[in-house]
């Protein structure tokens, strides 16, 4: 017997049990229900639905669905499918899919105008949006307000690494522009979806402060170690020269002081709620930064971090500064290779690590990492990075592997 195939577009106001009023049609005719979607805005219901049917039923299976429609007080239209628009349909699922990601504090017509205009200008097509941040009060605002919706887009990319250097550019204009946006492209695959090692900057990353210059700052060498220390961020100079020089001018300073400026670190935005959840879903943590061990290890013991390697500042034996550290430095080209090492380790798939900084040394390992993403970081590394967060805080970082504020507990929420 022949066959229909039948697209169902039904919209008005969701309630419960509609799609069973629906279904318990289709089921009376023995459709085969070949494709389904929903979508629900504020009670208001978008439900497609593809099936096939006997030729000889689909009449009766359109007039019963108007009249069941009618009596739900809802919206349907049918649209016929040919067998070749069909097959065509199937043969490019799974393939050639992105997820496009925009975060912001908040996000406006403007910029989700920008955007989708940028996804149209590369020929890919929007299947789905979502948005993954939690609803929030008009009247009752949140100081740590944040706004991430969610694009998958499917299509053709001729070069992906330039069309992400193009975002990140339009980002960046809108930034200047509005109250600031950020976007992540990624390939939608299971890597994306199965991330499992997570590395940290520390300074300027978790928490806002180059220990180095608090360091300094007790020791009265302030202003020439933080020249120092901004020069090599921005990759100006060789990150090895600038620390053996800042770590001379610390000669002669007391330990002691060490454990008062842990005790007073400043942690960035969103760095709990992170490595609560972080932690809650198995991921494995590392701090790799070309700080010092003694904040990495304090911070280790705050939050249950798995790795820490950072550097080891020589005392001697009256407790003071020696103004040498001790062991390999942890510069850039450390980083990298201490991701790979844990990656090993853990036997995770580089494709399923995510590794997050802000400076010129943390550019290895972002370019090393499945996701490698540029965290309030210079214009150098925003320029060089594949995603970067700018707007909010270091929890931002769970939008871009996905996570839906509404799937989480409470204090994940927060």
């Amino acid at each position: 017997m022949d066959k229909e195939l039948i697209l169902l577009r039904i919209t008005g106001e969701d309630r419960p049990g509609l799609t069973a009023s629906v279904m318990n049609v289709l089921a009376k005719y023995g459709a085969n229900i070949q494709d389904i979607g929903q979508a629900d805005i504020h009670s208001t219901l978008s439900l497609g639905i593809l099936i096939q049917v006997d030729e000889e039923n689909s009449g009766r299976v359109m007039k019963d669905l108007l009249f069941k429609a009618s009596e739900l007080g809802i919206a349907i239209r049918f649209y016929p499918v040919t067998l070749e628009e069909y097959e065509e349909w199937v043969s490019r699922q799974g393939k050639n899919r992105y997820i496009l990601t925009l975060l912001g504090r908040k996000l406006s017509a403007h910029q989700i105008e920008e955007v989708t205009m940028f996804i149209a200008k590369h020929g890919l097509n929007i299947d789905s949006i979502r948005r993954l941040t939690g609803r929030e009060s008009i009247m009752n605002p949140k100081h740590t307000e944040r706004s991430c919706i969610e694009f998958s887009v499917r299509g053709l990319i001729a070069d992906k690494a330039e069309l992400q250097k193009e975002l990140m550019s339009l980002c960046s204009k809108m930034g200047s522009e509005d109250e600031g946006v950020d976007c992540s492209f990624q390939v939608d695959d299971m890597y994306r979806r199965m991330r499992r090692l997570i590395c940290f900057d520390m300074d300027s990353t978790l928490i806002q402060a180059e220990v180095i210059d608090e360091l300094a700052r007790r020791h009265g060498v302030y202003d020439q170690v933080s020249a120092i220390t901004e020069s090599a961020m921005r990759g100006e100079i060789d990150f090895k020269e600038s620390f053996t020089k800042r770590c001379a001018l610390l000669k002669g300073l007391d330990v002691k002081v060490m454990q008062d400026i842990a005790e007073n670190l400043p942690f960035t935005e969103g760095v709990d709620r992170l490595m609560y959840v972080l932690k809650k879903y198995g991921y494995k943590i590392a701090i790799l930064s070309g700080g010092f061990t003694f904040f990495g290890e304090y911070i280790q013991k705050k939050y249950g971090i798995d790795y820490v390697y950072a550097n080891e500042l020589e005392v001697d034996d009256t407790g003071h500064l020696t103004g040498r550290y001790v062991g390999e430095i942890v510069d850039g080209h450390r980083k990298a290779e201490l991701l790979r090492l844990i990656a090993q380790v853990e036997k995770v798939d580089l494709a399923q690590t995510i590794a997050v900084g802000d400076g010129a040394n943390d550019l290895p390992m972002l370019a090393l990492a499945g996701l490698g993403i540029a965290f309030h970081a210079k214009p150098r590394v925003v320029a060089n990075a594949k995603q970067a967060i700018s707007t909010i805080g270091l929890d931002g970082v769970l939008y871009f592997l996905g996570f839906k504020d509404s799937y989480l507990d409470e204090r994940g929420r927060m």
